[in-house]
């Protein structure tokens, strides 16, 4: 199969989507972004995004538009990197306008509300694009870090070996390796959940707590991840890897991350709406963690972490709610599958659940 795909398109000029359409176009292919905004299209075109991208050059084969039919026109790529919830409004106008051998791309971590379904599995939809030629981007991949030609490996998903290796071909540069998978799922949820647990991580920070907070919540985060991506039917190796362990650590750890950041300041007592105001950008985690907790409330999987930022998200308590009532819960042994040593139900037990729904686990 031949890497080759003419030009792609980018529907999407925040940071990742800006940053990406640079790869591409450093990597051999002209890509047009496509921005809501008029002047950002005109920026680009002008060879910045300093809104998203500051202070870096944009590749000379990277132009823009804000005509989103234009942009995909004889397109044999289509990257999307929209915001998860916004995605099937935006590419609504697009539906039958992809070229028949056209891949899609998705850049996008969350999973949609009201649906339940992944990122993968809209773009399929609406685009109306065989499932076999939809791919996913995901795994430790900060957009200012790669803007800055840092040294980066991500994860290209498809259920397709031969489609996987061609997204990687199509993005490789001598600073971003790209690694191939076929386990969609683990990776699409990996980069999901993740985003969560980074707004708890960011939450404990903000309280003033220190490094063994922040690595418990990330090591008992990794637990939830992979005990929802098991029973949807994912692979355990990939939980492990770059898309799991690799983007938890990043976007947990890092001050670039948009979700860490968000969870910070509501730890320092912000609203929802006020952390909301003062980022540059949408927390998917924000947006994404009553979809991810639904999904997994209908599979029966405990993920208190998860239950106790939608309770905060939704505004039934507070971080130091959340905070007393996940060190309350039943003792038991480490694992993906362990039991409370008391011999309790756990999750969905009786015994004093706080009004938020459960959180012991």
């Amino acid at each position: 199969m031949s890497a080759g795909v003419g030009r792609a398109a980018v529907i999407g000029s925040g940071a990742w989507g800006t940053t990406f359409a640079c790869l591409l176009a450093e990597a051999g292919t002209p890509t047009v972004v496509w921005a809501r905004r008029s002047e950002i299209a005109s920026e680009i075109n002008a060879g910045t995004n300093e809104r998203y991208v500051p202070g870096c050059r944009l590749h000379p084969e990277v132009s823009a538009t804000t005509d989103i039919r234009r942009a995909v026109e004889g397109a044999g790529l289509v990257v999307v990197a929209v915001p998860s919830q916004s995605a099937r409004q935006v590419l609504g106008p697009l539906r039958g306008a992809l070229a028949q051998d056209a891949l899609a791309v998705s850049l996008m971590k969350g999973v949609e509300t009201g649906t339940g379904l992944r990122m993968s599995e809209v773009l399929a939809e609406v685009l109306e694009v065989p499932a076999r030629r939809v791919a996913v981007v995901s795994g430790p991949n900060l957009a200012d870090e790669i803007a800055a030609r840092q040294p980066t490996a991500t994860v290209v998903a498809a259920r397709d070996e031969q489609v996987a290796a061609r997204v990687a071909a199509l993005c490789a540069t001598p600073a971003f390796r790209p690694y191939t998978n076929t386990d969609v799922l683990g990776v699409e949820l990996s980069g999901a959940v993740k985003n969560v647990i980074a707004l708890a991580v960011g939450a404990a920070a903000g309280c003033g707590f220190g490094d063994n907070s922040k690595a418990t919540i990330i090591t008992r985060g990794l637990v939830e991840i992979t005990r929802l991506g098991l029973a949807l039917g994912a692979r355990p190796e990939t939980f492990a890897g770059l898309a799991g362990m690799g983007d938890l650590v990043a976007t947990c750890s890092s001050p670039l991350s948009r979700n860490q950041t968000f969870g910070r300041r509501l730890g320092e007592g912000m609203s929802v709406e006020e952390a909301a105001a003062a980022s540059r950008g949408v927390a998917e985690g924000a947006r994404s963690a009553r979809a991810v907790l639904d999904l997994a409330t209908a599979h029966g999987v405990e993920m208190p972490i998860t239950a106790g930022i939608v309770a905060v998200v939704e505004g039934a308590a507070t971080v130091t709610q959340i905070n007393d009532a996940l060190l309350a819960r039943p003792r038991k042994a480490e694992g993906v599958h362990a039991q409370p040593l008391d011999g309790s139900r756990g999750p969905g037990g009786t015994g004093g659940a706080p009004p938020w729904g459960p959180v012991t686990g």
